[in-house]
């Protein structure tokens, strides 16, 4: 979906509509600019423009004001006849079992879900109500926290299926907008508290100060990180241009030490980013501190450091090269309908067979994934006594580089089953009552 600045709300809202024939998803939560975002597609939507699903997420955190909401939400969507999909989850535990922040948690498990129902739905797009004001708090939220270039662009306006068709619109735009065509709201009272979030102090202090100063601030905010933003593509180009030289084999990159030695400041720290993404480790945990260094290493032309993610860097015969180490496993709990990369797999906890995968009985709390145990023991249907994973993996073949890769999966800490191997009789499922753990292997082709 692509927009354009225009001269009136009324138009940048008609050009922010997606394109004709569209399946939309719509995040909302009930209050003002998602429940603007839903009217102006449901008007899109009457008009012939394409579908609309709306999607609310009830994070559980509110108590009986959350259930307000979600019963609020699903009232609008009985009244203006727009199919609702619903989707919960317990945040605070949630985020005390991964070390999240209560925000971090609620973002993961809100996005998850509205994939999740984009999918199941048949959307061709994700479509949340952030607008021009929510882009100038990220924008100075990201100054204060220390960013780069990047984090100064702002939102994207639309990336892997998630559009904000409102980053153009104001909250005061909206707000008239909800008052011309009467639209309904409900307003999180968390919102008001300027303590309750750093976003919130800034919303309700620091942004009112700046319009006092200039009334278009955020206008001037949101124009300034449309240019960073063209100058960070360019740069971006200019990288990939640079580093098109490097050669590629599975958990290994290499290129000219001088290629990377010579390039600009401002474009080497780039070429570097771009090179672990295509070695597979992504940009996470990768700080400023981490590419100095193998730049530093490519500009004396010799010596070897570790880097986080299991990456080695080092200089050999005038080239750098990038090396995945091998990681050992650990265990890790798997969370309903989240799928979980674990190795060479993926594991996602269903309620349903869908797959090649483990099918568990419904008991049990905690249901995870560990390395495959070589002295643990299976009882396996059919069989005479349990016998140890060593001894089924040698009957079955299973090599023992293969055996060390194998998921396990374990309810409340006992072993319950092993990928290739099967289910211990005591967790096999009773009648249609299970849990379904489903197993994807990475093709060759995936593998870096």
């Amino acid at each position: 979906m692509t927009t354009r600045r225009t001269e009136t709300p009324e138009a940048r809202r008609r050009a922010a509509l997606p394109p004709a024939g569209t399946r939309v998803l719509c995040a909302v939560s009930g209050g003002l600019d998602s429940m603007c975002l839903l009217h102006m597609l449901d008007d899109w939507r009457r008009e012939g423009g394409g579908g609309v699903i709306a999607a609310h997420f009830n994070h559980c955190l509110r108590g009986a004001a959350a259930d307000r909401d979600e019963e609020f939400v699903r009232e609008i969507c009985r009244r203006w006849n727009i199919p609702l999909t619903v989707g919960r989850g317990d945040v605070g535990a949630f985020a005390a079992r991964e070390g999240q922040t209560v925000e971090e948690a609620a973002r993961t498990l809100r996005y998850a879900f509205l994939r999740q129902a984009a999918e199941a739905e048949g959307c061709d797009l994700i479509c949340t109500a952030h607008h021009a004001d929510d882009n100038a708090e990220t924008i100075l939220l990201n100054l204060l926290r220390g960013t780069g270039l990047r984090g100064l662009t702002g939102m994207d306006r639309e990336r892997d299926g998630l559009c904000r068709p409102l980053l153009d619109v104001t909250r005061a735009e909206l707000a008239d907008y909800a008052a011309r065509w009467n639209i309904p709201h409900r307003e999180d009272e968390t919102n008001a508290d300027p303590d309750a979030a750093a976003r919130n102090l800034l919303r309700l202090r620091v942004m009112p100060l700046l319009k006092e100063l200039n009334p278009r601030a955020v206008e001037h905010i949101n124009r300034a990180a449309g240019q960073l933003r063209a100058a960070d593509d360019a740069l971006e180009a200019e990288a990939r241009r640079r580093a098109a030289c490097a050669e590629r084999e599975p958990g290994r990159i290499s290129l000219p030490a001088e290629a990377l030695a010579r390039a600009p400041e401002a474009v080497g720290p780039r070429m570097l980013l771009g090179l672990l993404d295509l070695l597979g480790v992504g940009r996470k945990d990768f700080g400023a501190v981490h590419l100095e260094a193998v730049l530093d290493l490519a500009r004396r032309g010799g010596g070897q450091i570790d880097l986080p993610r299991g990456v080695t860097a080092r200089c050999r015969r005038e080239r750098l090269i990038l090396e995945t180490r091998p990681q050992p496993l650990t265990g890790a709990r798997l969370i309903p309908n989240q799928p979980l990369v674990w190795g060479d797999y993926t594991l996602t906890l269903l309620e349903r067979r869908e797959g090649e995968g483990l099918a568990l009985g419904p008991g049990g709390e905690a249901v995870g994934v560990g390395p495959c145990p070589a002295g643990e023991r299976l009882t396996l249907p059919g069989s005479r006594g349990g016998r140890t994973v060593k001894r089924l993996c040698l009957d079955r073949g299973v090599s023992l580089a293969e055996r060390e890769t194998l998921p396990a999966v374990y309810v409340d800490g006992t072993l319950a089953a092993v990928w290739r191997l099967g289910v211990d009789v005591k967790f096999l499922p009773e009648g249609d009552r299970l849990r379904f753990v489903r197993i994807e292997k990475k093709r060759e082709a995936d593998r870096v």
